[in-house]
């Protein structure tokens, strides 16, 4: 139940970033918090990470409903998997569905975190990022204990 409570938490402070963002800024406006390193900066993102696959809406909803069924279905195999694991799967799923949410409203994410060397990002995609990088943290941590093991 924490980690549902968790991953709704991401969705709720995904969803208010974006809204004050929306609520703040000017679409394309970027206001150096500081200058040439990090940027606030509205951006609307038609696709998924760095922009790719622009225009596939409905596939990344898709794919986003199943991340969750996902989740849902292998609940019980995350939870014996341990703390990292449940942790990373919250945070994934949290992330997928904020992205999903404006994906649903208006077909295209808000992103506004700018450091100038990557693309422009949002707080469900570090939920992502953070979410996967424990997940694999997760299994690689089994893997070696097994290998111990062995």
């Amino acid at each position: 139940m924490l980690y549902i409570l968790f991953a709704l938490a991401v969705v709720v402070v995904d969803q208010l970033t974006k809204y004050y963002v929306v609520t703040h800024f000017l679409l394309g406006e970027s206001v150096p918090v500081v200058e040439n390193i990090f940027h606030w900066t509205y951006i609307l993102n038609p696709g998924a990470a760095f922009g790719m696959m622009e225009g596939s809406r409905w596939l990344f909803v898709l794919i986003a409903l199943g991340v969750m069924g996902g989740v849902w279905y292998l609940r019980k195999e995350i939870a014996a998997n341990g703390m990292w694991a449940c942790w990373g799967a919250a945070m994934f799923a949290g992330g997928a569905v904020g992205n999903l949410i404006d994906r649903i409203r208006q077909g295209l994410v808000i992103d506004f975190f700018d450091f100038r060397i990557w693309p422009v990002f949002n707080v469900a995609d570090i939920a992502i990022c953070t979410g996967v990088g424990c997940i694999i943290w997760s299994i690689l941590k089994t893997e070696l204990l097994q290998s111990r093991k062995d």
